[in-house]
């Protein structure tokens, strides 16, 4: 893998995208975690206004120092970078509150307002790119954008351009390396950050990435379940029921066509 030249390649992606686009710079929503630590690097040497934005909601501390020790570096590196910092809890608190019901299923609504922490976050982004004229640019690897679909519709999801969505996990890793991504970042095992506690996204998936992007090459070659077994089949199949239960997230919005003869 070209470290250097993969760099520079999604670094002039950017700015041109930026460009093209008329927009003045880029906003990432940063999290303590590998994924948005990377895209802010990229982001941040395009040259361009980079505002990096921490949302916490009831944070688990760490994470919330991570970010925080990331983009101090990255702002002692890049005269372009900015913070912000906005406390999303009480406004989750006040949502939460309001929405509450004793008749809906409880497990279904502890997802739904995990969730919606998530499409918080993605409206804050949303108004703060506005209010500059920049882009929203996300975080997602391919394993979670076009494998698993690990991500919220319309939270984490909703960006304006998607620069690290066609490399693993591991490659992510090796690109964060190469720019000089925090030890405590490199170190932390990635996490969703949307659960107040310490649940990785291993936990929550029951596979590694790495194992994760195995099995997406094992779906891409025309394997089937057939031709594993042990942990190899117990993988292939976590990766192929994710793969299809979230293929509305992956795929574009259905709509549906009115026959020609039905309008006139």
């Amino acid at each position: 893998m070209q470290e250097k030249k993969i760099v520079d390649h999604i670094v002039s992606w950017l700015k041109e995208y930026a460009q093209n686009a008329n927009s003045k710079g880029f906003v990432v929503g940063v999290s303590g975690g590998i994924d948005s630590a990377l895209t802010a690097s990229l982001a941040a040497k395009t040259g361009l206004p980079l505002l990096c934005v921490d949302m916490p909601i009831h944070q688990n501390e760490n994470e919330v120092n991570r970010a925080k020790e990331f983009v101090d570096q990255l702002m002692s590196r890049y005269a372009n970078v900015a913070y912000h910092s906005v406390n999303l809890s009480p406004v989750f608190d006040i949502f939460q509150n309001q929405v509450k019901s004793e008749e809906i299923n409880t497990e279904r609504t502890g997802l739904g307002l995990i969730n919606s922490r998530a499409r918080l976050r993605m409206t804050t982004l949303y108004y703060l790119a506005t209010t500059k004229g920049y882009l929203v640019a996300g975080t997602g690897n391919k394993v979670e954008d076009f494998g698993i679909g690990f991500f919220t519709k319309y939270g984490d999801g909703g960006v304006d351009l998607s620069p690290i969505a066609d490399l693993t996990k591991t490659e992510v890793y090796a690109l964060a390396k190469e720019l000089d991504v925090t030890q405590a970042i490199l170190d932390a095992p990635p996490t969703d950050g949307l659960w107040g506690d310490d649940r990785t996204d291993e936990d929550q998936i029951g596979a590694s990435y790495p194992e994760l992007e195995w099995a997406m090459q094992q779906v891409s070659e025309g394997k089937i379940e057939s031709e594993f077994e042990g942990r190899e089949l117990e993988v292939f199949k976590i990766y192929t029921r994710l793969n299809r239960a979230n293929k509305h997230k992956m795929q574009p919005i259905p709509v549906c066509d009115i026959p020609y003869n039905l309008k006139f």
